[in-house]
């Protein structure tokens, strides 16, 4: 199994960024995939998961109406549209998907920095 993040950077206050995960290694439509992040000298959190499907979605409430999870199975690849980011979403953002056996696989992780 393979999780490779993109799409982080330094953005100011009020600005957007699109995270892209490729996944390989397992059949990708079967699986939850979730987006964890992981502030500076804080604990990892879930940010946002979808079904395999994308039929079901659910969101840390510190996000929600401003990040969008999103998925396309046909190119293997997870998506997180984040608007209006305040400093409060700086951190390290991770993909994750946990095998049939509870096993969890991360990404290396892909640093969001927040700042004006």
């Amino acid at each position: 199994v393979q999780l490779v993040e993109s799409g982080g950077g330094l953005v100011q206050p009020g600005g957007s960024l699109r995270l892209s995960c490729v996944a390989s290694g397992f059949t990708f439509s079967r699986y939850q995939l979730n987006w964890y992040r992981q502030p500076p000298g804080k604990e990892r959190e879930l940010v946002a998961r979808i079904t395999g499907a994308g039929d079901s979605i659910d969101y840390v409430d510190s996000v929600k109406g401003r990040f969008a999870i999103s998925r396309d199975n046909a190119k293997n690849t997870v998506y997180l549209q984040m608007n209006s980011l305040k400093p409060d979403d700086t951190a390290v953002y991770y993909c994750n998907v946990r095998s049939s056996l509870g096993y969890d696989y991360w990404g290396q992780g892909t640093q969001v920095t927040v700042s004006s």
